[in-house]
């Protein structure tokens, strides 16, 4: 008798866990799984790529074959919330393998996709459903799916459903659910509003934690590189010239931003593809599974990508772009090594991205160590003139270097003042007007 099996998760769920090559649990799941199945409220806290799905997934799944009548038309036996397609996807695929051989129906609604197709799908009743709040706010305005008879409610990644402005969403939906239901929610990452997300809606539940929040598996190895914002194109390339059989995945703030990238890329003569909120879901689907099969070894992608990747050959995630929210950071590098394997992290930070290592480093509770460069420093601010006209810092009428309001290179107030670098594998330190 395996762990599985000693949990108490039914003989047929755990011969299919078999047949798909896992026969341990991972942490999360060995704390998790026992108090899902006694039906308590469960909060679980753990980095990414550890099994998360599973842990919530496999209990939800044994609850429902221990009690297997069809749900009614339109009505739905189990929910599962995620903040990104993808990871919805991902989610239900994974389900899909669990309940393979029994008559449970796993149903999947997102954006960019017909929803008069998805609506179709939700008439003869759904045990699981999977789906991105926004696509199931407006399925339930047509009246296309009952929440009434809903016993399980799982939330995954909610702190990125409170980053992508969700919470209203959640509320309507929470308010549409039966008061006696479990409610389980996972996350890699815990903050304030996460905590005030349980409390709300979960009831007295045990909180299962693996590792500290902020926490990325051991064997990423992360680097920082301290370059000019016009150079990180040029670094980019020459880093991914070193490992081009290797599956690379390039993080970048802005849909378009990632679209002019991508093609500069393949014009650099690398196999090349995107994601981002501008792709039709086909596109997106598409691209990741070009990915997988290694057909394009480089996919630069927005957040929407930071989670709910589950390609365990990525070895290099580059940030090419720092994240405003800290916790992406640790989402964004936990697509690589995974499944046990090596991966690394290289973070390019330019001047005006100082504050955001900061707040990365402060998140992960870690200094990242510098591949190349050196930090970058903030200029004081300029001593207020004196009457008549002085001198001030930069040694011109004002204060500061012509034309800079007070700052080095013009910065504005609150920016960082460069340092000299050099490039990997020698050449000349970029300078401050470089880097301006």
């Amino acid at each position: 008798m395996n762990e599985f099996e000693m949990m108490g998760l039914p003989t047929v769920l755990v011969k299919r866990l078999a047949e798909t090559g896992i026969s341990e649990p991972t942490p999360i799941q060995s704390r998790a799984i026992p108090h899902a199945l006694d039906g308590k409220d469960v909060m679980g806290l753990a980095q990414t790529g550890t099994g998360k799905t599973a842990a919530f997934g496999l209990p939800l799944v044994a609850q429902l074959m221990a009690d297997p009548k069809r749900p009614m038309e339109k009505h739905v036996h189990s929910l599962i919330l995620a903040p990104t397609r993808e990871l919805a996807k991902q989610i239900a695929d994974t389900l899909t393998g669990f309940v393979k051989g029994t008559p449970m129906k796993v149903n999947l609604v997102v954006g960019g996709q017909s929803i008069s197709a998805q609506a179709g799908r939700l008439i003869r009743g759904t045990d699981i459903l999977v789906a991105t709040p926004g696509r199931l706010l407006d399925l339930l305005d047509r009246r296309a799916v009952r929440l009434d008879a809903t016993r399980f409610l799982v939330l995954d990644e909610a702190d990125q459903m409170l980053d992508l402005g969700f919470i209203h969403a959640l509320r309507k939906i929470a308010g549409l659910l039966p008061a006696q239901r479990q409610t389980m929610l996972f996350s890699a990452t815990m903050n304030k509003q996460m905590g005030e997300i349980a409390a709300a809606y979960l009831n007295n539940p045990v909180r299962v934690e693996v590792s500290p929040a902020g926490k990325v598996a051991d064997k990423v190895t992360q680097l920082v590189h301290f370059i000019a914002k016009s150079e990180k194109t040029n670094l980019l390339i020459e880093l991914l010239d070193k490992h081009r059989d290797e599956l690379a995945l390039v993080f970048g703030r802005t849909k378009h931003g990632c679209e002019k990238l991508m093609k500069t890329l393949e014009k650099a003569g690398f196999a090349a593809g995107s994601i981002h909120g501008n792709k039709s879901q086909g596109q997106r689907d598409r691209a990741i599974e070009a990915f997988k099969a290694g057909k394009i070894r480089v996919l630069v992608a927005t957040d929407v990508a930071a989670r709910g990747l589950d390609i365990p050959d990525v070895k290099h995630v580059y940030n090419y772009e720092l994240p405003n929210v800290p916790e992406n950071y640790v989402h964004r590098i936990g697509r690589t090594a995974r499944a046990g394997k090596d991966g690394a992290a290289i973070a390019f930070c330019a001047p005006d991205e100082m504050g955001e290592l900061k707040d990365i480093q402060k998140v992960m509770k870690i200094s990242i160590p510098v591949a190349s460069g050196r930090p970058w420093e903030p200029m004081d601010a300029p001593s207020a003139p004196k009457s008549g006209g002085g001198r001030g810092r930069g040694g011109n009428k004002g204060g500061g270097p012509r034309g800079g309001g007070g700052f080095a290179g013009g910065a504005k107030p609150g920016t960082t003042q460069p340092r000299r670098r050099r490039r990997p594998g020698g050449g000349k330190p970029n300078t401050s007007s470089q880097a301006a």
